[in-house]
C-alpha cells in the first residue's frame, strides 16, 4: 500500500476540483486485489469490527486511509483499530460522540458541501445503531447532501443469525432499560410482540434483567444469550428463559451481551395484549376484587392496576383509581 494517492492535490487546492471518486488499490494491505472507490463530497457511515479485527472490510481500510475527515466516537479506539489494521489515518480526526454530534453535524456537512469525504465510525459496529451518526444523517438529508454506507459487522444481526430463532420478522429494542420500573414498563409493552426481539445488555445488569424477563415472558419462551461475539471467547447460550436465567445464576457471563428472545405465539399475543380499561373500569374491578377477596381497597387497586397495564406498558395512576372509587362509593 502506498502512503499517499498518486496525484493528490495540495491542501490549498479547492476540494471542489477533486474528481467525483478517488480510486484506491487495496491489494497491498487487505490482499483483496480489488479497487475501492472513496466518494468525494459524501458522508460515509462505515461499520467497524465488533471484536475480530479480521472482519474489517477492504472499504473500511481504504476509507480510513483516504477520507478527508474521520468523525470517530472515540479517537483513541480509532487509532488502536488503525494500528491493528496497519493503516495510516490520512485525514483530520475529530471526536464525534453522543454529547456533541448535533453541534458538530453542520460543520462536518459544510466540509462535505465543499467536496470532502467525511467518514463516520463508532467504537464497534454500524454508526446510528445504538451509536452516534443519526444527527449527521438527518441533517445531510435535510440539506440534500449524499450519504452512503460501507456495511459490515453488526452484533444485532450476528446474534440473530446464531440464535436459532425465527429471523423473518424481528425488532431491535436497544439496551434493556437500567431502572427497574422503566425496564418493567418496556417488557410489559412487549408481552404481545410476535417478532423475535433483540436487546443489548451489560454483564453487571444481566442478573437483574433475567428475573424480569422470566416474570414478563414466562419460563418457557425460547431465547439466546450471546456474548463476546466474534472474539476468542464467543459463547451462545440457547434454551428457555428459565434455563438461561439459571445459567446466569450459576455462571455469570462476562463481556458484551446480546439477548435474542422468541416472540409471542398467537395464543400468548391474545392473552397478553394490553387492555385499555378506563379509570372507571379499573375502579369497578377494584371494588369487586376487594369485596370478593376481603382486601383493603388500596390493595385491591394495586393488584388490578398491575394486571391491566396500558398499551404502552405503563400502569394507570393508582391515586386516580382510588379517587374514582371514593366518588362511586359516595
Amino acid at each position: 500500500m502506498t502512503s499517499d494517492i498518486e496525484g493528490r492535490q495540495s491542501a490549498s487546492q479547492s476540494l471542489h476540483d477533486r474528481p467525483q471518486h478517488m480510486q484506491y488499490d487495496t491489494s497491498g494491505a487487505a490482499n483483496t486485489g480489488v479497487r475501492v472507490e472513496v466518494p468525494a463530497g459524501t458522508v460515509v457511515l462505515a461499520a467497524t469490527p465488533i471484536g475480530n479485527v479480521g472482519d474489517a472490510s477492504a472499504r473500511l481500510v481504504a476509507l480510513l486511509e483516504r477520507a478527508d475527515i474521520v468523525a470517530a466516537e472515540d479517537t483513541r479506539r480509532l487509532y488502536d483499530l488503525a494500528n491493528r489494521l496497519g493503516v495510516h489515518v490520512g485525514g483530520k480526526v475529530i471526536a464525534y460522540h453522543d454529547h456533541n454530534e448535533r453541534n458538530k453535524a453542520d460543520g462536518l456537512l459544510d466540509s462535505v458541501e465543499e467536496g470532502a469525504t467525511v467518514l463516520v465510525v463508532s467504537d464497534a459496529g454500524m454508526p446510528t445503531i445504538n451509536d452516534p451518526g443519526l444527527a449527521i444523517v438527518r441533517r445531510a438529508i435535510e440539506r440534500g447532501l449524499p450519504v452512503t454506507c460501507a456495511p459490515g459487522p453488526s452484533a444485532v444481526l450476528d446474534a440473530l443469525a446464531l440464535s436459532g430463532l425465527p429471523t423473518d420478522r424481528f425488532c431491535y429494542e436497544g439496551f434493556v432499560p437500567r431502572k427497574h420500573a422503566e425496564r418493567m414498563q418496556r417488557l410489559r409493552s412487549l408481552r404481545a410482540e410476535q417478532r423475535t426481539m433483540v436487546f443489548y445488555e451489560t454483564p453487571h445488569r444481566i442478573a437483574e434483567t433475567m428475573p424480569d424477563l422470566l416474570g414478563e415472558f414466562g419460563p418457557d419462551r425460547r431465547m439466546a444469550l450471546c456474548r463476546e461475539l466474534t472474539k476468542d471467547y464467543e459463547q451462545i447460550r440457547r434454551g428457555t428463559i428459565a434455563q438461561i436465567k439459571q445459567s446466569v445464576d450459576d455462571d455469570p457471563p462476562r463481556g458484551e451481551i446480546v439477548l435474542v428472545i422468541e416472540g409471542a405465539s398467537d395464543d400468548e399475543a391474545r392473552d397478553s395484549a394490553p387492555s385499555a380499561l378506563s379509570v372507571e373500569d379499573l375502579a369497578v374491578l377494584s371494588i369487586d376484587r376487594a369485596r370478593e377477596d376481603g382486601l383493603r381497597i388500596k390493595d385491591a387497586i394495586a393488584q388490578v392496576v398491575q394486571e391491566h397495564p396500558l398499551p404502552d406498558g405503563s400502569l394507570a395512576n393508582r391515586k386516580q383509581v382510588y379517587s374514582t372509587v371514593l366518588d362511586m362509593r359516595s
